[in-house]
């Protein structure tokens, strides 16, 4: 015999006669709302072309004030606007950052050549 089994045949049956009763407690689940502020400080620190990247920083900021009053559809319109900031300004980012790097190169290679034609005379 198992040792819970032998403890409820010692105890017997419940000396109470009255009616048993539940309680039922609902305990509000916390709906995980990404408020994607960590991404919108790095895109305000380092790709911030068009202020897209402070924007979707202020939307976060929002998102979270939203997520802490309670208003969890409020928290995730503001943190979709923030998440679609941070796409914009991530991919103008990127873009404009090759682009200027591209730019960069090109007139290096043609101030280069200008002044070996200077410097040969051709």
């Amino acid at each position: 015999m198992i040792k819970e089994e032998h403890e409820v045949a010692v105890l017997g049956a419940p000396q109470s006669q009255a009616p048993l009763t539940t309680t039922v407690i609902n305990i509000r689940s916390d709906t995980a709302v990404p408020d994607h502020i960590v991404w919108s400080l790095f895109n305000t620190i380092f790709l911030n072309w068009c202020c897209l990247g402070f924007v979707a920083f202020a939307y976060s900021v929002k998102s979270r004030d939203r997520k802490m009053v309670g208003d969890i559809t409020g928290a995730q319109s503001y943190a979709s606007t923030a998440k679609c900031l941070n796409i914009w300004a991530l991919v103008l980012g990127i873009f404009l950052t090759i682009g200027s790097i591209v730019l960069l190169i090109f007139v290096y290679m043609a101030a280069y050549e200008a002044a070996l034609r200077m410097t040969w005379g051709y």
